[in-house]
């Protein structure tokens, strides 16, 4: 039982520290463009997404723990290419604002 529990709190360590590193790359891009990411999406595909969540959340339902935590690593590391390459697309934005 102790062993059970020390890999629980372990993989749970593992998994926060990842999460936490996702977390602020997507802070850093939210910051850098946050007003141009509003204006993006100003009221569209409400119902679409909601929908596509809800798919989203049926097929996770039936995945086994190994596939989950596979599929979340996955996510956590596009989350931050996404998040890495949309803060260099805002400061080249910037940039080139700052110059005309």
């Amino acid at each position: 039982m102790g062993e059970f529990l020390k890999k629980a709190f372990s993989d749970m360590k593992k998994s926060a520290k990842a999460q936490h590193e996702v977390d602020k790359a997507e802070f850093q891009a939210a910051k850098a463009e946050a007003r141009a990411n509003f204006e993006e999406n100003r009221g569209h595909n409400t119902y679409a997404k909601a929908k596509a969540d809800a798919k989203k959340n049926w097929d996770d339902a039936h995945m086994s723990p190994s596939e989950r935590a596979a599929k979340m690593q996955e996510e956590r590391d596009a989350k931050i290419a996404e998040a890495n390459a949309r803060t260099e697309s805002a400061k080249a934005r910037t940039e080139a604002a700052k110059k005309n």
